[in-house]
Parts: structure tokens; C-alpha cells; sequence
């Protein structure tokens, strides 16, 4: 910090600044003087780059612009107020109130961590400040403890520097490719470069959070590659000081942004622990944007992350695809899936990698998506398998065996209708199958049947995804006492097995068990870390089992797959053959 008289000078005529409060990537703070009115501000000041050209100078006016409009309008106890914009000599100033205090990161450093009810009243102080500055459509994109001022005092929690902050509708100002925001609280969507919304700052707050618990951010590393990779692929590990606010943690660090709890319920969870001391009741969570509590609603909490009758996914060729052409059911550069990384996110991608050559990070790894923390579940296509004719794959039960190849021929799935006896459309890009063993679901167009034992596959053209049921007796435990088995069993059947986890959820009213895990594949080489949704419910005297695995760079993909399989399984559907 300056000391006073450091840099006595005016701008704009009325605001004397006086003594360097920080310096950020987005600018320097100064103590400064409103002598107009009288009172002490706070003045960022965007720093001249004489490296920068004419145009990249006015882009970085724009953003501190950009910036002072997108905070100007948000009116919040927790959120630092902007008085003023001014130019002097053609560099921007945003002139704000001045907090008497340092940031989260002073205190940590100065002090230790904060206990687990000053952390819960943080959370709550700083989702206030995020809730309302997303009903305005602000994403903060920057939130860490450097960012969060602690008023002395008070204790009054400010979040401040908004300086990557996008308003929605605001064209982006990283088209030069150029990585912005803390990677160590940055949320897995956005590295892939893919739209992010609310939801990611809910990431960093989960970050932020095991911050103020620990000392540091669990993402923390030696370098920016170790950083990036341990934010989209590592095993995230809460502080072990959490206590009550593990369910918070982990809720708002859910790798798929839909699945990532909502700002309603944790608020609710944090005031909870913070009024109490405890934990909090009830540790399931909704997602973002739900408005309730539904324990045995449905496996999810979430809109479908298809429109049912009006996706367009690229119909499979009339005849088997040629090697070079890609397989079926998966779109084109220009044929991309909403949400699905298009060219220039990839390029960005491309160019962060080569940046980070050497520092352990994968190209796997960065452009891994949200959807699902990896990839797959076992089975391989034999190494006979084309393009043309994929083999089935061998894939594990969820009691963990695993059977077999066989080497039937390709077979075309059976007859196809246009809704289920469930009631639900196919979207646009699927079929409905009625199946022989007694079940109909819609499955993507392209996709072919393959029976293995008991078990019945629908793999892609590819053989990469594959869409798996399994038609058993009832467990005398339950749906939840198979997963658990299974989720057990994991390491041994499954090379690589990790970030599995079992959860207590429904499926149309009735108990079911939803297990999740990551791994490397049978055929590392061949398709890279994979990652299963499985769920498990009984119904009507019988146990159904339905996945989907597919390798992580498909994990928007095979959730959607994973979706419309579940939301539009019906049993009992039988027709001959």
C-alpha cells in the first residue's frame, strides 16, 4: 500500500487521488479526494499499455466503460457503489465509495481461515450480492477472496471488481484468445470456452468458500496447467473444516452447471448453518433455477437439456458412413449442438493449450465440457470393430462383472414408433424402439442394437457411446444397494475408477439410485477417460437399469442421450422378433 502524498494529483478537475490502495489485472485502486463534495473515493484507473494499438486501447476503455455501467446499476448493500466515470487525457476512471478495509484474501493472510459461521454468513452476503446482480444480467466472472472487501467495523462483506463482468447482450472483449479471470476459481464450462451463465459464478462462490474455510482454493497448484487441469478433471476434495457446509461445497462445485445447487438453496443451507452452527437438514439439493424441494420427484431437478419436439440432430446417412465422414448422431462444424463447443471456442481452446504446452494439461482435459466430470463406463468395441460395423462392447453390470463379446452381426433395431407408451414425444433426431425384452425408449437415430446376455446396448455409429439396459429381478435392497455395490466394486471393474458417487433420487414418484463415475476405458488409446450416468429404479415387480457412457469430450452429448433414454422409458412394451 502507497503512503499518503504518494501521487498527489487531479483528475476530471474534482477528484484528487492520493495514496495506491491495490493494484488488479483490471487496473490500480487509489485513496482519492472528491473535492466537490468533500469526501473520500475510491478511483480505479485503467493502466496505459503503450504496447497496445489504437483500436486494442479503446477495447480496454470499453471494458472499464463496460464495466462502470454494468456495477452503476446494481443497488445492493453488498456491492460496492459506483459514483462516477470520468476520461482524463483519454484514460477512463471509475470513481466508487471508499471501503475502510482490506479484502477476504488480507484477512486469510493476516489472520487464518474464518470459522465455519462466519464462512456461512459470507455466503449468504455474497449470493445477495450475486442474485441480484444476475437479475440485472451481470456475471460477475471474477469472484475470489482478492475481490471480496471486508468493511472494519461493520463487517460489512462488499464485492468489488466487476471488471470482467459481462452484461448480457455485451459482446465479449476476449477475442484475442487471451485466458480472463483467476483459473483457480473459474468454473470447468468456461475453460472450455463454452456460454456460461449464473451458474458459474456459483462455481467460484463453492471455491471461494473452501477458501475462507482452508487458506487456499482447492484448485491450487503450481502452475496454470496444473491449475486448469485439477478445475476440469482432479478429484475436488472440500477442507476437511467444512463440517456443516460440506453440502453447500459440494453442491455448488457440481462439475455440469445444471446440476450445480441453486442460489435459493444455498442460501437457504448457508443462513441455516450460520443461525445454528449445525448442519443443515436435508442434504439433497435442487438445481439452479429450480423453486423446490422434490425428494423422490424425478432423478433430476433440472429442465431437460433437449426441446422435445423441436431438436434438430443431423439424421443418420441412408447407408453406413464412410471412415472419413463423421459417425452419425454427431453434427458437424456447422451442424453443432446448442451449447457444444463451436470453432472458435475451439481455436481459443487450441491457442490456451499451446500456452500451456509442457504444463501437464491435456487437450482431452481442457476442452472437457461441464456435462459429467469424465468419461465412461466398461467396454470396448473388439478389435475387429469399423466404422460401418461397430462390435459390441463389454460392459459392466452395476454389480460390477462384466461379460463377454459376442460377434453377432450388426442388426437393426426393432420397429419404431413415433411416442412412447410413457406419453413422451421422441425429440427431432431420435426413434422409439420397441425392444424384445420387453421396454420401449427413443434412442438417436443411427444408433444400432446390440443384445449382450441380459443386457441390451444401443451404441453409436462410432461404438463410442453406448446406450445400455438392463431388465432384472428386484434387489431385496434396493435400487440404492445395488449402486452402492457397484460404486464399491468400482476400482476393480472399471481401470481408473474415480469421482464415482451413489445418490438417493426418484424416478416418476417411485425410489431410484443415480450413480455417476469417471475412468480410462478399457482402450485408453483408442477414446480417453470416459464418464457413466447410470440410474436404477423398480417398477412393476422389476428392476431397470439404463446408461449411458460416452468419452468426455461428448459429455453434453451423452447427457442429453441420457436424458431423453430415461424421460421417455417405458416397460411392459413388447412386440415380437
Amino acid at each position: 500500500m502507497g503512503t499518503e502524498g504518494e501521487n498527489v494529483r487531479v483528475i476530471a478537475g474534482r477528484y484528487r487521488l492520493r495514496n495506491r490502495l491495490g493494484r488488479g489485472g483490471m487496473g490500480v485502486v487509489w485513496r482519492a479526494t472528491d473535492e466537490l463534495l468533500g469526501r473520500d473515493v475510491a478511483v480505479k484507473e485503467l493502466p496505459f499499455d503503450g504496447s497496445l494499438s489504437a483500436e486494442e486501447a479503446r477495447a480496454r476503455r470499453d471494458r472499464t466503460l463496460r464495466e462502470a455501467r454494468a456495477v452503476a446499476q446494481l443497488h445492493h448493500p453488498h456491492i460496492i457503489v459506483v459514483h462516477d466515470v470520468v476520461e482524463d487525457d483519454e484514460r477512463p476512471y471509475i470513481v466508487m465509495e471508499l471501503i475502510d478495509g482490506g479484502s477476504l484474501a488480507d484477512r486469510i493472510a493476516a489472520e487464518g481461515p474464518l470459522d465455519v459461521r462466519e464462512a456461512a454468513r459470507l455466503g449468504v452476503d455474497l449470493l445477495g450480492a450475486l442474485s441480484r446482480a444476475h437479475e440485472a444480467g451481470v456475471l460477475h466472472r471474477d469472484l475470489k477472496p482478492a475481490n471480496v472487501l471486508l468493511e472494519s467495523g461493520t463487517g460489512r462483506v462488499v464485492l468489488t471488481d466487476f471488471g470482467i463482468a459481462q452484461v448480457a447482450g455485451a459482446s465479449t472483449l476476449t477475442e484475442t484468445g487471451s485466458f480472463v479471470g483467476s483459473p483457480e476459481y473459474t468454473a470447468p464450462e468456461r475453460m472450455s470456452g463454452a456460454r456460461t451463465g449464473p451458474e458459474s459464478d456459483l462455481w467460484s462462490l463453492g471455491a471461494l468458500l473452501c477458501a475462507a474455510l482452508s487458506g487456499e482454493s482447492p484448485f491450487r497448484r503450481d502452475s496454470v496447467g496444473e491449475v486448469l487441469h485439477a478445475v476440469v478433471l482432479d478429484e475436488i476434495r472440500p477442507p476437511e473444516r467444512a463440517g456443516p457446509l460440506l453440502p453447500v461445497v459440494r453442491g455448488l462445485l457440481d462439475r455440469d452447471p445444471e446440476r450445480r445447487m441453486s442460489a435459493p438453496e444455498a442460501e437457504r443451507l448457508l443462513r441455516e448453518v450460520y443461525e445454528t452452527g449445525r448442519a443443515p437438514r436435508g442434504t439433497g439439493h435442487t438445481a439452479r433455477g429450480a423453486t423446490g424441494r422434490t425428494p423422490l420427484g424425478s432423478y433430476r431437478t433440472r429442465a431437460p437439456s433437449y426441446t422435445p419436439t423441436q431438436r434438430n440432430v443431423p439424421r443418420a446417412p441412408a447407408g453406413p458412413p464412410s471412415p472419413s465422414s463423421p459417425p452419425s448422431g454427431t453434427p458437424s462444424a456447422e451442424q453443432a449442438r446448442p451449447g457444444r463447443h463451436s470453432t472458435r471456442s475451439l481455436m481459443l481452446m487450441a491457442a490456451l493449450v499451446a500456452a500451456l504446452t509442457g504444463a501437464g494439461v491435456t487437450a482431452a482435459a481442457l476442452l472437457l465440457h461441464g456435462d459429467g466430470d469424465g468419461g465412461g463406463e466398461p467396454g470396448r468395441p473388439g478389435p475387429e470393430t469399423s466404422v460401418s460395423a461397430p462390435r459390441p462392447t463389454p460392459t459392466p453390470s452395476p454389480s460390477g462383472t462384466t461379460p463377454g463379446t459376442t460377434g453377432s452381426a450388426s442388426a437393426p433395431a426393432p420397429g419404431a414408433s413415433a411416442s412412447t407408451a410413457a406419453g413422451h414425444r421422441a425429440p427431432s433426431g431420435y426413434r422409439t424402439v420397441r425392444d424384445p425384452e420387453g421396454f420401449s425408449l427413443a434412442v438417436p437415430e443411427g444408433f444400432t442394437r446390440r443384445p449382450q446376455g441380459e443386457r441390451v446396448f444401443y451404441l453409436s455409429a462410432d461404438g463410442h457411446v453406448r446406450l445400455g439396459i438392463k431388465v432384472a429381478a428386484p434387489d431385496p435392497g434396493g435400487p440404492l444397494a445395488v449402486m452402492r455395490r457397484a460404486h464399491a466394486e468400482g476400482p476393480s471393474t472399471n481401470p481408473g475408477y474415480r469421482a464415482g458417487r451413489v445418490t438417493r433420487t426418484g424416478h416418476e414418484g417411485r425410489p431410484a439410485a443415480l450413480w455417476e463415475f469417471t475412468w480410462d476405458g478399457f482402450d485408453a488409446a483408442a477414446e480417453g477417460p470416459r464418464h457413466t450416468y447410470d440410474l436404477c429404479w423398480d417398477e412393476g415387480g422389476r428392476m431397470y437399469d439404463v446408461w449411458v457412457s460416452a468419452p468426455v469430450g461428448r459429455g453434453r452429448e451423452a447427457r442429453e442421450y441420457f436424458d431423453v433414454a430415461v424421460d421417455t422409458f417405458a416397460p411392459g412394451d413388447v412386440t415380437g422378433g
